[in-house]
């Protein structure tokens, strides 16, 4: 059993097809990655659904646990999101998390302020956690193929500047996908065109937040640390993120789910996790 598999399983959107396109160990490439580039690092993460009226349970929860990580090795962490998500994230990190909102703007303002932040933060290191990328036509489209432009700061142009990043999603239509853009149409069943910003490094996950904790996993086997959330942790981190207006992306319904997934079927592929740690001896 390789953490791969674990991030991969329960499978209800077809995104393993995708698993022969990339490299067999890309949970800890991405760890790898990370580790490599400690300094400032910018995550994003957001995902707008118009049906609930709020951002989507799955991204955030899987950024403050990958944040979190990476402040307590010496980073400082700075969360991108919109005006759609702010709230969210400042509910969840609390005073200690500082959260940048991208304004919504046309294309080319976009593109300024993006080349703006890199200059002035001059970040080591970009991550997206389910954030909805641009397609080559320049839109934002959500898993049925409608248009969620109007709801999405054109974030991307960040990731397109930026020469080390991260992309972590589950559906074709996430910031990092433009990795595999090309194989997207021809093996999973995705409406609409997929995404085109493309990442050094793209995990793919049943869920984007346990593709977050893949990555976790990864870096603690490689430090010999179990650096994963409790089972615990996790669970009251969905519990008030939903507590704070978040919504299933699938229903769309302020339930305490993720993608579908009830909350003791995410408890279950964190202990997974934590399992697959101990088996390496990783307590």
């Amino acid at each position: 059993m390789s953490i791969e598999n674990i991030v991969l399983s329960r499978d209800h959107r077809g995104i393993s097809a995708l698993r022969p396109y990339l490299a067999p160990d890309f949970c800890e490439r991405a760890a790898t990655l990370i580790l490599d580039h400690p300094g400032t690092v910018l995550i994003a993460t957001g995902f707008y659904v118009p049906a609930g009226g709020a951002t989507e349970t799955d991204g955030p929860l899987g950024a403050v646990a990958l944040g979190n990580v990476i402040a307590s090795l010496g980073s400082r962490v700075m969360y991108l999101t919109d005006a759609y998500t702010t709230p969210l994230l400042r509910g969840l990190l609390g005073k200690g998390g500082e959260v940048l909102e991208f304004p919504m703007m046309d294309h080319q303002a976009s593109w300024r302020h993006a080349a703006d932040l890199l200059a002035s933060l001059a970040p080591s290191l970009t991550i997206a956690v389910e954030r909805c990328g641009l397609t080559d036509e320049g839109a934002y489209l959500d898993m049925r193929g409608a248009d969620v432009s109007g709801y999405h700061a054109k974030i991307d142009y960040l990731f397109r500047e930026h020469d080390c990043s991260v992309g972590i999603g589950d559906g074709g239509n996430e910031i990092g996908m433009g990795n595999l853009a090309a194989a997207i149409p021809m093996v999973m069943p995705i409406a609409g065109r997929p995404c085109a910003t493309a990442t050094t490094q793209l995990v793919i996950s049943t869920v984007s937040n346990w593709g977050a904790w893949g990555i976790v996993a990864a870096m603690s086997r490689l430090r010999q640390e179990n650096l994963l959330p409790t089972v615990r942790e996790a669970r009251d981190l969905l519990v008030q993120a939903v507590a704070l207006g978040a919504v299933d992306g699938t229903t769309g319904k302020h339930t305490e789910s993720v993608d579908g997934f009830p909350l003791e079927e995410n408890d279950r592929v964190l202990a997974e996790m934590h399992g697959w740690l101990g088996s390496h001896g990783i307590g």
